[in-house]
């Protein structure tokens, strides 16, 4: 059995920036654990495998270990592929997903994904939290990932976080966040109990990020950049029950994997 095989850099313009993402078109599903070998054999932090299902395209993201609920990059750069190698007309595109509808729109070389929003709750901090971070957050929220406030960019830039100590965490990740320099915050993203230290561009922590940051700086259109190794930028707009997560994306290998 052969199978295509796309690798998008999403969240930039250029290859070697935002994040890499393995994008897999279907016939039909195959069993899990096979979707499953094949994430863990790319290694990225997310492969993307979505089926055609009427109208819409059934999408799941798996991490090198697990299955997860939403992922906004590979969303991304799964629209991407559609829009760019197959017979895809039109100008937004549906998915169905374990978080609901998601609907990528496209402009030009810019696409917009609509998310839900996901607000964080004050919450008790845990230990290993702090110890796993290695600096005091100013405060500390949850949603589906826990989310720690610093009072500056560098110190965002600055953690060395301690990944066996956040493993034991009881949530997928850990978003770490503070205004930023040039844009209106800064964050970088950490899930070493999903198979990834540290995430280069993380779209669904954006969920949570921008409702804070609507309400914090009293503006509704945000810019955000994630200020991992690799970098990415996102045009965020806040819609109350949703989020729009806009950014470019870039093709860098189309191949087959061979079963």
């Amino acid at each position: 059995m052969k199978l295509a095989l796309y690798q998008v850099d999403a969240f930039t313009n250029q290859v070697f920036k935002g994040n890499p993402a393995a994008v897999c078109p279907l016939d039909h599903w195959l069993p899990d654990d096979l979707l499953q070998q094949i994430a863990s054999e790319n290694n990225l932090s997310e492969t993307a495998f979505f089926v055609k299902h009427g109208a819409a395209y059934q999408l799941r993201w798996f991490t090198p270990s697990m299955e997860v609920d939403l992922c906004g990059h590979a969303t991304l750069a799964s629209a991407h592929v559609l829009f760019n190698h197959m017979d895809f007309k039109g100008i937004s595109v549906t998915f169905t997903s374990q978080s609901g509808e998601l609907i990528v729109s496209k402009e030009d070389s810019v696409m917009c994904l609509d998310f839900p929003s996901r607000p964080g709750e004050r919450c008790a901090v845990p230990n290993a939290l702090i110890e796993g971070l290695g600096h005091v957050p100013r405060e500390v929220l949850k949603a589906r990932d826990y989310m720690a406030i610093y009072d500056h960019e560098d110190d965002v830039a600055a953690l060395q976080p301690d990944f066996e100590r956040l493993r034991s965490l009881d949530t997928l990740g850990i978003i770490v966040t503070a205004r930023g320099k040039s844009v209106d915050f800064v964050s970088r993203f950490f899930a070493p109990g999903a198979g990834i230290d540290e995430d280069p561009v993380t779209g669904s922590a954006h969920c949570t990020l921008i409702p804070y940051w609507a309400y914090t700086l009293k503006k509704q259109k945000l810019t955000a950049k994630q200020i991992s190794k690799r970098t990415g930028e996102l045009f965020c707009d806040n819609l109350d029950s949703r989020v729009h997560i806009a950014g470019q994306a870039v093709t860098y290998l189309e191949g087959t994997i061979n079963l």
